[in-house]
């Protein structure tokens, strides 16, 4: 695993992901209870959110200077996709399990709280396992020769950050 996780247009995106959730905890700092998101690639990410271009280009400087002194923290995020992911795969997952030997409807119907139980036991185990996946697969804290090469405004609320390998 470790070695596709270093092949260069997935390292990229890695350490993409990480700038735009550093970017982001900068962001959100600065302009509390601004809705924010972001989509990562190997080239960059996009920012969307209602904030000034000056904010977005100050934050992305603020954060792969952060990243780069070793606060690796900042690469992890609570709204990150992974997390979703992880909790609703982990509670699909386990709902499917709970219809294992039903015959008909009726039967999956007769065990509905079982499968909400183990819906939500799928929530609880994922919380702590979206983060530890960010941190080992998702993101790369360390941002090693990424640069910013441009930071600039797409419309009204969604940004573009390139970067280089």
């Amino acid at each position: 695993m470790n070695n596709l996780l270093q092949i260069p247009p997935v390292l990229a995106t890695r350490r993409n992901h990480a700038l735009e959730h550093a970017t982001i905890h900068i962001l959100s700092n600065r302009f509390p209870g601004s809705a924010l998101a972001g989509h990562s690639n190997p080239t960059g990410f996009m920012l969307l959110g209602e904030v000034p271009t000056e904010a977005v280009r100050a934050a992305v400087h603020e954060a792969i200077s952060r990243l780069q002194n070793g606060e690796s923290a900042l690469a992890i995020h609570p709204g990150c996709g992974t997390n979703y992911l992880v909790m609703g795969g982990l509670a699909a997952f386990l709902g499917i399990i709970g219809t294992v030997g039903t015959k008909n409807t009726r039967e999956r119907l007769e065990r509905l709280p079982l499968l909400t139980l183990l819906s939500i036991l799928g929530i609880f185990l994922g919380q702590p396992l979206g983060p530890a996946l960010q941190k080992q697969i998702t993101t790369e804290a360390a941002p090693g020769s990424l640069a910013i090469v441009d930071v600039y405004r797409l419309s009204g609320a969604a940004h573009r950050i390139v970067t280089r390998a």
